[in-house]
């Protein structure tokens, strides 16, 4: 959200910059004369410092779908697709099959996934039939209730995050043969569950990295289930390759004003081209900075400001 360093963390500590700069050399004497892309770099950093840290366990995110990504490098012991939507379309394909294609690339054969939603994409379950992969669906082979029996909140809001958290035990419970986690240990690490910009709260501010449809129903399924009754102002900003048309339009039932942000080039939207992709109505202005000190002086008791549209943004507001 702010630094590079955020991108791996050991114990839950953000390596540090000479951390990264061992790793960077490591890999740059190694490369010969291989090029390699920034993913890629980052990517092989992560497991080096992994590996020179004689880790247990290594949690990966896969960045841009899967099938190609930099960290499908890695044969994992158990994969986790939470959902497919439709972004980054033009990389992936323009529907959820074709997206559900790269997705299943991360699938290694024999080895358990879990998948966290309740209609998989048939691509994908052609990828686990194909690959002998004993694949959980949600509400097919487990329920975010039953996984979660007994079991505190997740610290991280929204039904959604209550599906992530079944789905995570799942793998969990997938791998105790090889790593056994007790109960104890799932109890204690769930209400301590922190990631920033995913709905997070500070005051009268909600701030949130949604920049696709499907984050954007999330967002409007969190803030509707909230007991709080005042306005929701909106302050947006977004890169030209999101569905800015789309987003909005799942947006606007809730939102009672809107102040549209300029982000910097060169995918970066101005606040002008914004908002009229957005088809709603609001102020325009040349920074995150300048939308956010205007939606706060709109801000009555029991208001709310949404923060959303892009990690620039919120990264922006947040600082």
């Amino acid at each position: 959200m702010h630094r590079y360093n955020e991108r791996v963390a050991i114990d839950g500590v953000a390596a540090s910059d000479d951390d990264f700069c061992r790793a960077f050399e490591a890999i740059d004497a190694a490369r010969a004369d291989v090029s390699l892309t920034y993913f890629e770099f980052g990517t092989l950093a992560a497991l080096w410092l992994f590996r020179e840290a004689r880790v247990d366990v290594q949690v990966l995110e896969v960045g841009l779908g899967g099938r190609l990504d930099a960290v499908n490098i890695v044969d994992a012991d158990c994969a986790l697709i939470t959902n497919v939507g439709l972004d980054h379309t033009d990389y992936l394909g323009p529907d959820r099959e074709s997206i559900g294609r790269e997705k299943a690339g991360i699938l290694r054969r024999g080895r358990p996934a879990v998948y966290v939603e309740a209609s998989p994409p048939a691509s994908v379950l052609r990828a686990a039939a194909d690959l002998d992969v004993p694949l959980k669906i949600l509400d097919r082979d487990f329920s975010a209730a039953e996984v979660r029996r007994g079991l505190p909140q997740p610290g991280l809001a929204g039904a959604a995050q209550l599906r992530n958290a079944a789905g995570v035990i799942t793998c969990i419970d997938a791998l105790r043969a090889i790593l056994p986690v007790p109960t104890s240990a799932i109890r204690d690490a769930l209400p301590k569950l922190s990631l920033p910009g995913r709905f997070e709260r500070r005051g009268d501010l909600v701030l949130d990295v949604a920049h696709n449809v499907e984050a954007a129903q999330v967002l409007v399924e969190n803030l509707r289930a909230e007991s709080m009754q005042g306005r929701i102002h909106l302050v947006l900003g977004m890169l030209r390759d999101k569905p800015v048309e789309s987003f909005c339009r799942t947006l606007q039932p809730i939102v009672a004003s809107a102040s549209f942000a300029t982000l910097p080039p060169p995918r970066g939207l101005g606040a002008d081209e914004l908002a009229q992709r957005a088809g709603m109505a609001g102020d325009r202005f040349g920074s995150v900075a300048e939308a956010l000190a205007h939606a706060r002086s709109s801000v009555r008791n029991g208001d709310r400001v949404l923060i959303t549209g892009s990690f620039l943004t919120v990264a922006a507001a947040g600082a």
